[in-house]
């Protein structure tokens, strides 16, 4: 095998390998961001689970030619193997001794269960994506029992000219996104609005944890809006929160974002509410031009850094976006306008950023805390004991942060 240069305009590594007399060429997609395989082979329903997870873990890309319904079987198989506890992760936890001489469990900080997390989970997302699906230009699979993939496909990758290889776990992916995106996810504060929907699309973070839209419902709108109707939706993602605030007569949003999926995907659901003529969307970073009375943010939650492009929804290395959020409001904001911030304080049970360090940020931002709503998740990981994380997601609080200029 071989891995060349991306060619022309493309930004996908060109693999070549030798199948018999045949040579074939592909190119490498990884939504990802995950490199080519350095090495592969190709494999079919003779290939045991346990020689698959070998050589997976190994970083060998295994590319199928078997049954296309086998494949998902094996697939299932690597993902047991790769989720059983280790030896070394089911050893008794070191103790200390108390001034009673009691025996306690030394834990970890979270911190450090945090980061130990993410790197068993980068890990377990490599040795699972090495089982490899090859498609032709039109995204069609040449397997036994292969389905009609061509509108997930289409919907992540648009049309392509030439055949190309993926992992069957990103198509997995694709095939359950689009059907995410085809149903959507009732919201209840946009019950009476078109459909009452919002559609997510493949890439573009879901409006899950809805507490937070119960906090943009019953926050007290700005003075300033009734003369001037006007709000600024800063990261817009799927566009709820502008939906939200349509709902709450808003006359006019202007949503932003930076990621071109987003944009779709936003322009879809308001269309699709009935509210096109309300919002305004702009692909930009932060801030369109102008000042407005009000206006909304939900930077991501996790100062860390995301480990694919997928996840800048989640993770936000060192803060920038929340930071460039606070630091631009004041200047945004028209006279008595406010600035809502919607941000869950996990960061801070993880131990990767504390409450002083956002009121400081606050604080230098030139703006002070008009008052702050909070509400508990009620999402299933927080109340599940079994989580890594749970300690943290059991303590976590979000919270609307109703921010104006400091006099």
């Amino acid at each position: 095998m071989t891995i060349h240069a991306p060619l022309h305009e493309s930004d996908h590594p060109l693999l070549t390998w030798d199948e018999g007399e045949t040579t074939h060429s592909c190119r490498w997609r990884s939504e990802k961001g995950s490199p080519p395989p350095k090495k592969l082979i190709i494999a079919d329903d003779t290939l045991t689970a346990d020689e698959a997870y070998r050589l997976a873990c190994e970083g060998t890309g295994i590319i199928w030619r078997g049954d296309f319904q086998n494949a998902k079987q094996l697939l299932q198989a690597l993902t047991r193997r790769a989720e059983k506890p280790s030896k070394k992760s089911v050893r008794k936890k070191p103790a200390k001794r108390t001034p009673e001489e009691g025996l306690i469990p030394l834990a970890k900080p979270m911190s450090e269960i945090f980061h130990l997390h993410r790197q068993a989970q980068s890990q377990k997302s490599r040795t699972l994506g090495m089982l490899l699906i090859q498609f032709n230009p039109d995204h069609s699979i040449p397997l036994r029992r292969a389905p009609d993939v061509t509108q997930a496909c289409l919907a992540v990758y648009g049309k392509v000219t030439e055949p190309y290889v993926t992992s069957l776990r990103d198509l997995l992916g694709f095939i359950g996104s689009l059907e995410w995106r085809k149903n959507g996810m009732a919201i209840p504060a946009l019950k009476d609005m078109g459909d009452g929907h919002i559609h997510p699309h493949y890439g573009v973070f879901a409006p899950v944890r809805s507490e937070y839209l119960g906090l943009l419902e019953k926050a007290p709108l700005p003075a300033e809006t009734t003369n001037n109707s006007l709000a600024f939706d800063i990261g817009t993602g799927t566009g709820v929160l502008a939906a939200v605030l349509a709902k709450r007569g808003i006359q006019k949003i202007i949503a932003t974002d930076q990621d071109e999926r987003a944009i779709e995907c936003a322009t879809e659901n308001i269309e699709g509410l009935g509210i096109k003529k309300n919002i305004k969307l702009i692909k930009t970073n932060l801030f369109p031009e102008g000042k407005a009375p009000l206006i909304v943010c939900n930077p991501p939650w996790i100062p860390a850094r995301p480990s694919s492009p997928i996840e800048y929804a989640v993770y936000d290395p060192d803060s920038q976006m929340l930071k460039g959020f606070l630091a631009g409001l004041k200047d945004h904001l028209s006279t008595n306008g406010e600035g809502w911030l919607i941000l869950s304080d996990l960061a801070e049970h993880l131990g990767l950023r504390t409450k002083a360090e956002l009121l400081s940020w606050i604080e230098a931002s030139g703006l002070k805390v008009i008052e702050r709503l909070d509400i508990r998740p009620t999402h299933k990981k927080a109340l599940d004991q079994t989580d890594p994380l749970y300690r943290a997601r059991a303590a976590e609080v979000t919270s609307l942060w109703r921010l104006t200029v400091a006099n």
